[in-house]
């Protein structure tokens, strides 16, 4: 395995890791009505998937898109609608006063509508490997400028996102 491809799977796999152990803490959070928790957690999120969600589509999905077919991608792209939409729902929830059991169980559902993502994108990284190098070495670059702009998800959903 080449280089750029280790070190993109090394990144790709750690950052679906980390955003997986802050939904999972945002979850706890919410259901204990951890006010301070829930702001803290939303906020790592949302900074934590800016970049990469950023990187995913204006790089690694159009590399996938020979491989895949464009429904594919274009059902990914949707799965990151929903967690767009998510995180502004997650984010009006995060200001209430007081958390009422429904609304708990709503942040519940919608942490639960981004798992599947977190999970499932994470096997993007064995296609990657049959990728040319060169294409890795986009993705690693848009990876590198997105992290360096550090744009949250809602600033970059509402402002810069373009790939749709």
């Amino acid at each position: 395995m080449s280089q750029p491809i280790e070190q993109f799977t090394h990144h790709f796999r750690n950052e679906h890791r980390q955003i997986r152990d802050t939904l999972l803490a945002l979850g706890e959070a919410f259901r204990n009505r951890d006010r301070k928790a829930i702001r803290a957690r939303l906020e790592e999120c949302t900074r934590f998937t800016g970049p990469h969600f950023r990187y995913e589509e204006e790089a690694l999905y159009p590399a996938l898109v020979p491989m895949f077919g464009r429904d594919y991608i274009d059902g990914l792209l949707e799965e990151h609608d929903l967690g767009i939409d998510a995180s502004r729902r997650l984010s009006e929830l995060a200001e209430h006063k007081a958390l009422s059991q429904r609304e708990v169980e709503e942040a519940q559902h919608l942490i639960q509508q981004m798992l599947p993502h977190v999970s499932g994108c994470d096997g993007l990284a064995i296609m990657m490997e049959v990728v040319p190098e060169a294409e890795v070495d986009r993705v690693l670059h848009a990876r590198k400028r997105a992290q360096q702009e550090n744009l949250d998800l809602l600033t970059w959903a509402e402002g810069l996102r373009h790939f749709r």
